[in-house]
């Protein structure tokens, strides 16, 4: 469904609505949005607000990502390319709603932004290219704020309703950041609206076929984060090769890209080989986690 209606409304971190329920969700509703809405916010660096820049020298600094980021030449690449990326205020605030409120998807936005730099840098060679996949890295869970902290801190499985709530973040975050960014072709819009997406049409929100090489990379981050943290329906998160066989798994059956894959799997190699000369197995070894009710309904 290329023009998807809203199940539910869009509204700013202050809580003013933008769109309502019902409102059939195409490019040119939202630029009606925006040009009835002029904003001109104020933009910082990310890393001069709060404690953002502080926050992620900690979590690279967990396993597995100690291992990912041991290149000191690397790590320093990676962070000097992050200190660029200027986002508007209110979506900085946003982001440190999530400290404050869900610290989980707070921990979560932050390392896909890191991960998915650290890849791009390898996958894409065009320095403008490479700066709005930043950008979209630190954006791209950003509409979790429409949607109840009840339901991203839930424990127990999400019944249906809950979970098309929780889906809801992918059209919600297309909006805001359009509205932020006073851009609806912005890219970050589409990373926020397309990174549950799947290159086989499985995904959502629209069901497309995603054929974007680089919110593939942010895609792959965005599982691959979920799957080794620790997540409020997952005591227990997912050991680094069974995330990683699970990836595999994916795109071998045509849902993600192999090549990010390949670069993951690469940059979880104590010898940093070359992504294009890393061979991925096929074989499933690891262990899925006890009492994960992810993906589990509700009945």
């Amino acid at each position: 469904m290329l023009t998807p209606k809203l199940e539910y409304p869009i509204f700013t971190f202050d809580q003013r609505e933008l769109l309502s329920a019902g409102t059939m969700l195409s490019p040119e509703t939202v630029t009606e949005l925006i040009e009835k809405n002029k904003v001109i916010e104020e933009s910082y660096p990310l890393f001069t607000y709060g404690r953002a820049k502080k926050d992620l020298f900690h979590f690279i600094a967990q396993p597995p990502y100690t291992i990912i980021f041991a290149d000191q030449k690397v790590n320093d690449s990676v962070l000097k390319n992050m200190e660029k990326v200027i986002l508007p205020l209110p979506i900085l605030d946003g982001l440190y709603h999530f400290r404050r409120k869900d610290f989980y998807t707070y921990r979560h936005i932050l390392m896909v932004s890191a991960l998915s730099t650290l890849l791009a840098e390898q996958l894409i060679s065009d320095q403008h290219e490479l700066a709005r996949e930043m950008i979209a890295g630190s954006t791209h869970d950003i509409g979790k704020l429409c949607v109840p902290f009840d339901i991203l801190k839930k424990e127990s499985p999400l019944t249906a309703a809950e979970r098309e709530a929780l889906k809801h973040h992918t059209l919600a975050g297309y909006v805001l950041v359009s509205y932020y960014f006073q851009d609806v072709r912005h890219f970050a819009a589409r990373v926020a609206r397309d990174h549950h997406e799947r290159k086989d049409g499985s995904g959502y929100p629209r069901g497309i076929k995603l054929h974007d090489p680089m919110i593939d990379i942010i895609t792959v981050c965005d599982i691959y984060d979920a799957l080794i943290a620790q997540r409020p329906y997952r005591p227990e998160s997912f050991e680094n090769r069974t995330a990683l066989e699970e990836l595999t798994w994916q795109a071998n059956s045509g849902k993600i890209s192999i090549k990010v894959v390949q670069a993951l799997i690469a940059v979880n190699r104590t010898k940093k080989t070359p992504y294009s000369e890393c061979k991925v197995s096929d074989e499933r070894r690891g262990r899925v986690p006890t009492e994960n009710v992810y993906g589990i309904t509700d009945s």
